[in-house]
């Protein structure tokens, strides 16, 4: 135990500094899914009994902080940088398209089946039954990244919850092209420019991988302590 008094010291110091988010859940949004949600996000976390599921270390970009998509690129600019992978992905003819799943169903599972593991943990075995049909909630929309070609490449799933919204599953084929980079920040984009949502949510960072939280934070996710309420 004292040789981990340490690390919980410094892990209770870097929690007192985090910022505050306050996270709306909107009823008038989808209401059963909201609630289910909202009992998600905020039930004891397994591990820290004390605490809300996603309240610690909650991995949001601050999307008040931008005027513009271009500011928000410019903050995420530099060497191996998230803006330059994204930029290769584009200059190499990717696109990122708002797609309706069902009609690319083999290429779904073709990505979900893609790895054994992500990020060192094994793919959940869900991710291993082909789906034939996608129902659709009034609050998520879905995004993919075709290449030059159509070929779906990567897909995201994004819930709209209220005065924020946030991945639900980010998922692609790996390459080394930025396409993953590229979808981030092109929704990222999309969410500045409708002057609409607060924050952008991507799970947390205490629970991530040295790599995932990596990733995040190339991509202009910082951790805050979030604070949910439901109206």
């Amino acid at each position: 135990m004292s040789s981990k008094l340490p690390q919980l010291l410094k892990l209770a110091l870097d929690i007192g500094k985090l910022p505050v988010a306050h996270l709306e859940f909107r009823l008038d949004v989808n209401p059963d899914e909201v609630r289910r949600m909202h009992a998600h996000f905020t039930k004891r976390h397994p591990k820290l009994k004390m605490v809300q599921n996603k309240s610690l270390g909650a991995a949001l970009v601050d999307l008040t902080r931008f005027a513009s998509r271009d500011q928000y690129l410019e903050s995420i600019k530099g060497r191996n940088s998230g803006e330059h992978h994204a930029r290769k992905a584009r200059s190499r003819g990717y696109v990122v398209v708002e797609i309706d799943k069902n009609a690319f169903i083999d290429e779904l599972h073709e990505i979900n089946t893609s790895l054994d593991s992500r990020q060192g943990r094994p793919m959940d075995d869900s991710y291993r039954e082909k789906i034939t049909h996608y129902a659709r909630a009034k609050n998520y929309k879905h995004f993919g990244v075709l290449n030059p070609a159509g070929k779906l490449m990567a897909y995201s799933d994004v819930g709209f919850f209220g005065n924020f919204v946030a991945f639900d599953r980010l998922l692609g084929l790996r390459n080394n092209d930025g396409v993953m980079h590229l979808m981030v920040t092109d929704i990222v984009g999309q969410l500045i420019e409708s002057r609409t949502y607060a924050y952008l949510m991507y799970d947390t960072f205490f629970g991530a991988s040295p790599g995932l939280q990596a990733f995040k934070k190339m991509l202009g996710f910082e951790p805050y302590r979030a604070k949910y309420s439901l109206q």
